[in-house]
């Protein structure tokens, strides 16, 4: 409750009281509802909105890092203590946070073992063990979110950068304000557009613009897809929707909605209903 209530983060919710051992009665407090985070259906999803996850995820180790409270690690720091809503990562559960940082008299106190990787830490001259709340939050944030959710589908010019931000969170070379900084660069070039810049491929077919038409019954399932019927996809303009559609063997016409995602996207140039089918394509009115 203390915690709870020094606290104030967006993505921090509720608290549980039990007043003795022998008392099976506990006092639940909820704030807001959240969905249980399923990982098999978060696989499922789009990059964009696993990608919302990861952010949402790394701003608030941030705030846990530069708390009012001094550094705090979550040891509970399995899938099931967190919800997701309204798309982002929220804590449930502050009962296994710590805000004391290891003692120690050299390095060799400063260990931190994992099932895969093991760590030690520099031993500060007061005593402490350096950034150890800190590192553990972002190393179970790399095993448990960044290696299933981050690179997989993920725009091919963006790769890279992702690439780079969980290679260094898996070998903690990076701390939590740089991990965030580079979060919030892809977030950046992603919103903005700019990660298209670097891409140079030439359309198979001179795509043309048709008015007030519909496709009927021309649908097709991909993968992720924001319609489980049919291949519903986020794009930044007309020319990745053109990338996009010739990804797709059975992709022959696309249309631009006015529909938006959290980073306003769906072909935000174009406010109406916009056709674009290559040469020789099938046209219905």
């Amino acid at each position: 409750v203390f915690l709870h209530k020094t606290l104030s983060h967006p993505h921090l919710y509720g608290y549980c009281y039990q007043d003795s051992n022998d008392i099976p009665d506990t006092l639940t407090t909820i704030t807001e509802l959240g969905s249980p985070l399923e990982m098999i259906q978060l696989l499922q999803t789009s990059w964009e909105d696993r990608f919302r996850i990861c952010l949402s995820l790394v701003r608030l180790l941030h705030y846990l890092a530069h708390s009012p409270l001094g550094s705090m690690t979550l040891l509970d720091f399995r899938p099931r203590q967190f919800v997701i809503v309204d798309g982002e990562l929220k804590v449930t559960d502050l009962d296994d946070a710590s805000i004391e940082e290891a003692s120690c008299a050299s390095n060799s106190d400063c260990y931190m073992e994992f099932p895969a990787r093991n760590f030690t830490l520099p031993c500060s001259v007061e005593g402490r063990c350096q950034s150890m709340n800190e590192k553990r939050n972002l190393y179970n944030a790399y095993r448990f979110f960044f290696t299933y959710l981050l690179p997989h589908s993920a725009p091919s010019s963006l790769r890279p950068l992702l690439d780079m931000i969980v290679n260094a969170t898996g070998e903690l070379h990076w701390g939590i304000d740089e991990t965030v900084a580079q979060l919030e660069r892809v977030l950046h070039l992603y919103k903005s557009g700019l990660y298209l810049l670097n891409t140079t491929r030439t359309p198979k077919a001179e795509y043309r613009e048709v008015l007030e038409a519909a496709i009927l019954e021309e649908n097709y399932r991909c993968w992720p897809s924001y319609h489980h019927k049919g291949c519903l996809l986020s794009v930044f303009d007309v020319s990745e929707a053109i990338e996009v559609c010739e990804s797709h063997s059975q992709c022959q016409a696309f249309v631009l909605i006015n529909q938006t995602t959290w980073t306003v996207r769906f072909g935000r140039t174009c406010p109406g209903k916009t056709f674009f089918l290559p040469p020789n394509s099938s046209e219905h009115d």
